[in-house]
């Protein structure tokens, strides 16, 4: 089997893509793992190599891994009407499982700002769970905690467009570190280039932090239209995830996480590596008017 140089999970989502892409513009030899090759079409036609691999499936991942010299990881998100915390300490697991022995010289894994140990509270301790796991580990491993995922609010492009609300269970005028997924997909496929020693944990996000009125007034620039914050109550929470087709247990992690992320106050590092996409240009080039 021909060896390759950098093999890449989560390519069908937005930040693996951006790490496929940077590398592959960079003139690098990529493999794509996917669990429907028949569906990665656009990837061959690129140049990449496709592979086979479920997280779900610990030795399809391994010998996935045994085709090339470095990885991206990134634990896929749990469907929404599952348990999430369940599946994605899950899947946290079996990837730091498949890297052990795998021969990888380096891994670059996505993570979030404000990971963190406990119990049930979403993606904070899962994504912890997988830096903890892949830190026992031999094969040094590089952690990239990423910001608040501008796409995050692009999702509620619909709503804004129909109503002129922007759902939000922070208050307007809250401070919040954002970034761009094409930006962390461009500083994981920088640290995928860089020497075995650098596994340091580094922080990312854009150029500037922004509040939800910043993000309703980014949608009103574009929609050409009014646009306000409709800020949800604590105690809707819950409801306002079961609305959007979430299980009883993801809606109570997702609540959770939010209560813990907004008393605890949004973790800005005194440093990070700053991508370039602003608010402005993402919402423009996401959203349709």
């Amino acid at each position: 089997m021909e060896i390759d140089m950098f093999i890449i999970m989560g390519a069908t989502g937005h930040v693996g893509r951006a790490v496929a892409n940077t590398l592959l513009e960079n003139g690098q030899a990529v493999t794509i793992l996917t669990r429907r090759p028949d569906k990665a079409g656009e990837w061959s036609e690129k140049g990449a190599s496709v592979l086979q691999a479920d997280a779900e499936d610990v030795p399809s991942m391994r010998a996935a891994f045994r085709s090339g010299r470095r990885a991206f990881l990134l634990n896929p998100p749990a469907a929404p009407d599952t348990d999430t915390d369940a599946t994605e300490l899950r899947t946290a697991r079996n990837i730091v499982e498949a890297v052990r022995g795998s021969g990888l010289e380096k891994v670059v894994a996505a993570s979030t700002y404000g990971a963190r140990p406990g119990n049930g509270i979403g993606d904070l301790t899962t994504l912890w769970e997988l830096e903890e796991g892949l830190r026992e580990q031999s094969i040094p491993a590089a952690i990239n905690r990423g910001a608040f995922y501008m796409s995050n609010w692009t999702a509620s492009a619909n709503t804004v467009r129909k109503t002129g609300k922007l759902p939000s269970m922070f208050p307007a005028d809250i401070m919040l570190p954002m970034v761009a997924p094409d930006d962390l997909g461009k500083a994981a496929a920088a640290r995928l280039l860089t020497p075995l020693d650098d596994v340091s944990l580094r922080y990312v996000e854009g150029p500037a932090r922004y509040t939800p009125q910043d993000i309703a007034n980014a949608f009103a620039a574009v929609l050409n239209r009014d646009v306000e914050v409709e800020v949800i109550p604590r105690d809707g929470w819950e409801a306002a995830y079961k609305k959007l087709g979430f299980s009883d247990a993801a809606a109570k992690a997702y609540t959770k996480m939010t209560a813990t992320s907004l008393d605890e106050g949004f973790f800005t590092p005194d440093s990070a590596i700053r991508g370039t996409t602003t608010l402005e240009e993402f919402v423009t080039s996401s959203v349709a008017p």
